[in-house]
């Protein structure tokens, strides 16, 4: 029998000071089941920092076509194209390619930094891409936050994230890794 989704209810209220742009958005996350909450709050984290009215879920794991976020233009194109992980070359071609702006989170303790030695002097020919890195201390704090009803408060400011709830709050740490 196949393993099914666990679905995750999230009130994410966003103040974001550097874009101007404060809203509340209710939002439906589905945990894939090969993916960890930790995985699941890092899309939550990337939701919130690039938060906007058209911004969405895909189908992410369950699709080796979409990222795990995106945003179109009006007319139907692509605007901003979210994925985490560390894609191969190919998918970042294809990405950038294809949207406007192409962000990638990595995370992991040593992974990111392979990958990206691996991969080389071959994503600076990308104008588009955008390589961050997670620290592995956000990562754990950010799993913390996980519930199954969760209402979350995250805010921007001089390009620092901070996302929280009641009880605690998690100060975002990315690297640029490009």
């Amino acid at each position: 029998m196949a393993l099914t989704a666990t679905i995750y209810k999230a009130e994410l209220t966003v103040s974001d000071m550097d874009r101007d742009y404060y809203a509340t958005h209710n939002l439906t996350v589905a945990l894939h089941p090969s993916e960890t909450e930790a995985r699941m709050m890092l899309r939550l984290m990337a939701f919130a920092r690039h938060a906007h009215e058209d911004l969405s879920f895909t189908r992410g794991l369950s699709s080796t076509d979409e990222p795990d976020l995106w945003r179109h233009h009006p007319n139907g194109t692509l605007e901003e194209w979210i994925e985490l992980g560390m894609p191969d070359e190919k998918r970042l071609r294809k990405a950038c390619g294809l949207a406007d702006a192409v962000v990638v989170y990595t995370y992991g303790r040593q992974a990111p930094l392979a990958w990206r030695e691996a991969l080389g002097r071959k994503l600076d020919r990308f104008d588009n891409l955008t390589v961050l890195r997670v620290m592995p201390e956000t990562e754990a704090a950010l799993a913390s936050l996980a519930h199954r009803q969760m209402r979350l408060n995250a805010m921007i400011q001089d390009g620092q994230l901070w996302l929280g709830d009641d009880g605690e709050s998690v100060a975002v740490a990315l690297e640029s890794q490009l």
